[in-house]
């Protein structure tokens, strides 16, 4: 056999068994399988709301599902592992299989799809998404789609993330299709992010030259804003004392000349002169 037929008839052969476990575990509550291939044999792992049912009285029910594994979809050394769910709303394939009992006993598809969408969400699922096709209400056939959440279409986090779960209910105008898709909480979904807590700088301006930068995260308790305006207003004051005394002081240079601070500027005046000017700006040189 080559690989491509051998792992079409692997697929065909879950398929089979899923739909078999499907009608014999109904009562159970069926939520799933995994199958896993070990040197010892073929592992799988059954998840049901009620394991009791599944393993049946002195496990008969288990012993005659595992005999029925091995004579019709010729496995080798079928071992069957019995999970319990804990949390039937989160399972894609139980909440599908309750919608379709719903929709069988008559209940409207859109108060069923919505109550069932309220009933998921409810239970912490980061998206749900549910799918009705069939004869909803004509002869014609229509598709109902309810969403709620985040939900994933493409890539290769839909096979990792959602968990898929599929049922039929069947009514007197035809069969419908009720298709559910969940996202667990807990889940990291791609392109996710968290903020982290940023820091904040104060700067405090003591002198034109230097200057303070108080760093602190948001997390320690701030200052109070009546202790921050006094250190301001202390600081300002102590820098305004030394502009003024610098303002107030002159003195007379070498060349005959008067100086003084005003403001942030330095000017002189000369000693015909009676006006103050910048000593920065330029001189005429007289002429000889």
């Amino acid at each position: 056999m080559s690989v491509e037929r051998k792992f079409m008839q692997e697929g065909i052969n879950r398929a089979q068994i899923k739909e078999y476990l499907l009608k014999r575990l109904s009562r159970a509550g069926y939520g799933g399988l995994k199958i896993n291939r070990t040197p010892m044999g073929t592992q799988i792992t059954v998840s049901a709301e009620k394991p009791g049912i599944v393993i049946g009285k002195s496990g008969r029910t288990i012993r005659k599902l595992t005999g029925d594994l091995e004579t019709m979809f010729h496995l080798e050394n079928p071992q069957i592992d019995v999970q319990e769910i804990t949390t039937s709303e989160l399972n894609a394939q139980v909440m599908a299989t309750v919608l379709a009992n719903a929709l069988e006993r008559g209940i409207y598809f859109r108060k069923a799809g919505h109550n069932m969408l309220r009933r998921i969400m409810g239970a912490g699922a980061l998206g749900c998404e549910i799918v009705i096709s069939g004869k909803l209400t004509g002869s014609r056939s229509r598709v109902g789609k309810f969403v709620s959440g985040n939900i994933l279409h493409a890539g290769n986090p839909v096979d990792e993330l959602v968990d898929k779960g599929f049922a039929t209910a069947i009514k007197k105008l035809g069969t419908l299709g009720c298709s559910v898709r969940i996202i667990p909480p807990g889940v990291e979904l791609p392109g996710q992010f968290h903020a982290i807590p940023r820091k904040i700088e104060e700067v405090i301006n003591v002198e034109p030259e230097k200057a303070v930068v108080v760093e602190k995260e948001l997390e320690t308790p701030p200052k109070t804003t009546e202790t921050k305006v006094e250190e301001i207003q202390e600081k300002v004051e102590e820098v305004t004392e030394t502009k003024v005394e610098e303002t107030q002081e002159t003195f007379t240079d070498q060349a005959n000349e008067e100086r003084r601070v005003h403001g942030d500027v330095l000017e002189h005046k000369h000693k015909d002169y009676e006006y103050w000017h910048p000593v920065t700006r330029v001189h005429k040189i007289e002429a000889n």
